[in-house]
């Protein structure tokens, strides 16, 4: 077939099996968006209220689905509003495709209508990136971008075409596209695996932590029969959500700087920490000097780049998660840990999570949807203390069902995710938490969840000022609120009436109880705002510069 470049770019997103992309059109990117008009019926198009929002949708539809999310924007302004979201796959490693198009080849490096170096700005923050100035090159790009995307360790990879080439004409063959292969088997080096079966054989203590590595890999199932076999607690990270049943005995909460005291104490106390698919954030490791000092360090993880990166091992296995723990399941005896399991569940006994329960609160909240949604849920977060109460409160039995910024702490990022993960998962119930600091940075999302009638329900606890930031203020800063109180006239519930949702305010505990249910029942989009106190706090929490082993929570303040 002999095809111009913007019908190449459409055969090429059939080819890779694409059924959904968001974006935002533009002068650049026409001729493009003219080729998929002629294809609605095979691809839907999400018009999002900006070109952030794109590329947050592309990236929950990515999360929720496991498959590629793609955006589009144009030239100019149109790409750089897409820079925060491709950051944001980057950092917690999700497959995304930023589709842009520039100025004619002729007009690149001389500051024409909104030119800009897309590919040398996004250069730090994709796993690769291309600009296309030969149409005959076109689809063989866009297949190696794909591939990309998700070979080995996943992550976005941006495309910039110049718009003479979207109208330049080329002979185009489809191709039948292959599944992307998990890293070769033969890879994995059997010595480390043994070395790792001995680590675990020899230990008394061992804990085990899993990132978003076993989500991405989806090894679930080697996870469960691992943990069972190595019979260790287990913690998680923030991305690490739903690997691991969080409704399972041996799970102890997440690890870190809001992480359950029983995690921190154990991992402090352990003779080996087993680390799965996680890469050591400051977050998770507190002081790393005083970090797991007790124990020897095992890491399985699918990137080398990650083992001694931020924390020094002892031994580790590089190779995809799922083949790797089959592997070491395979050689791993049953082992026993009676007297440290006992241990770690009167930690679990003694230092319980907990709020006030005669008040609305941010984990009443989460409790609540708990209740509601049965745990059966795609929640996601904004980024702050609601999105803390979340991993908290809520428990996940299932990977990619907590969908959160991890790695950038994107705010504003929730919205546009819930959005791409409801059209990703039209049949999952898709809630957004969000704080309102955080919604009203993206909230012109709601918009297009009128639009579209995309029923997301779009919780706000709103407290009226930034609160993890206040937290700081209030625990480390003498309480000195600098920029932080948001008390204005904004109405959340007339706001989204404006755009054409549901808008409920609610200052019980009852009334979220009733708007909730509601929610549920009204398959539209429906924005709850939820009005808490303004000095509810995280906890426990672990102050900057300190060992996680001094986690403190609410009680041990009033007992200073």
């Amino acid at each position: 077939m002999h095809l111009n470049g913007a019908e190449i770019v459409i055969e090429c997103l059939k080819e890779q099996g694409v059924d959904t992309v968001f974006g935002y059109p533009g002068g650049a990117i026409l001729n493009v968006y003219d080729a998929l008009y002629k294809h609605s019926d095979e691809i839907r198009h999400i018009l999002t209220s900006h070109e952030q929002g794109a590329a947050h949708a592309a990236d929950g539809y990515a999360r929720a689905t496991g498959k590629v999310g793609v955006c589009f924007a144009t030239s100019g302004p149109g790409a750089t509003n897409l820079v925060t979201g491709i950051a944001t796959a980057y950092m917690d490693s999700i497959p995304v495709v930023a589709i842009t198009c520039n100025v004619g080849v002729s007009l690149l490096g001389k500051d024409s209508f909104q030119e800009i170096d897309i590919a040398g700005i996004t250069m730090p923050i994709t796993k690769h990136n291309y600009i296309v100035k030969d149409v005959s090159k076109l689809a063989e790009t866009i297949r190696k971008a794909f591939k990309i995307a998700q070979t080995g360790r996943p992550g976005p990879v941006l495309i910039d075409i110049p718009k003479d080439v979207t109208s330049n004409k080329a002979d185009y063959k489809p191709v039948e596209i292959k599944p992307v292969q998990p890293m070769d088997a033969e890879d994995i080096c059997e010595k480390d695996v043994d070395t790792a079966v001995s680590l675990i054989s020899k230990a008394k203590r061992p804990f085990i932590f899993v990132g978003g590595g076993a989500v991405l890999s989806g090894a679930s199932e080697e996870l469960k029969e691992f943990v069972d076999k190595a019979d260790a607690p287990v913690t998680d990270s923030l991305m690490g959500k739903g690997a691991f049943p969080g409704t399972d005995e041996r799970y102890t909460g997440m690890l870190g700087m809001h992480g359950t005291k029983t995690s921190n104490y154990g991992v402090s106390e352990c003779d080996l920490l087993i680390v799965i698919g996680a890469r050591f954030s400051d977050r998770v490791t507190g002081n790393t000097k005083k970090f797991a000092k007790n124990a020897k360090i095992l890491q399985f993880d699918i990137d080398a780049a990650e083992m001694n990166k931020n924390v020094i091992i002892t031994d580790g296995v590089v190779g995809d998660l799922k083949e790797v723990l089959s592997r070491v399941n395979a050689k791993l005896t049953q082992q026993s840990h009676p007297d440290w399991m006992k241990k770690i569940q009167e930690y679990k006994e003694k230092y319980p999570l907990s709020y006030h329960t005669d008040m609305l609160t941010g984990p009443f909240v989460v409790e609540e949807i708990y209740r509601q949604t049965k745990g059966d849920a795609l929640i996601v977060t904004e980024v702050g203390q609601h999105q803390m109460w979340a991993a908290q409160f809520y428990k996940y039995t299932k990977p990619r069902t907590f969908l959160t910024s991890g790695g950038l702490g994107t705010m504003g990022y929730g919205l546009g995710a819930s959005l791409g993960a409801k059209m990703g998962c039209p049949d999952k119930l898709v809630v957004n938490i969000a704080g309102d600091g955080c919604f009203r940075m993206n909230m012109n999302e709601i918009a297009t969840a009128a639009r579209y009638q995309i029923p997301v329900i779009q919780v706000v606890i709103n407290n009226h000022v930034l609160g993890m930031v206040r937290q700081w203020q209030n625990l480390f800063y003498e309480q000195r609120y600098s920029a932080t109180v948001l008390n204005d006239a904004v109405d959340f519930v007339k706001l989204a009436e404006a755009m054409g949702a549901e808008g409920i305010r609610v200052t019980t505990q009852d009334e979220f109880k009733e708007a909730f249910a509601k929610a549920m029942e009204l398959k539209k989009p429906i924005v709850i705002d939820c009005q808490i106190d303004s000095d509810d706090k995280v906890w426990p929490m672990v102050a900057p510069g300190a060992a996680i082993s001094e986690a403190f929570d609410e009680n041990d303040m009033n007992h200073r």
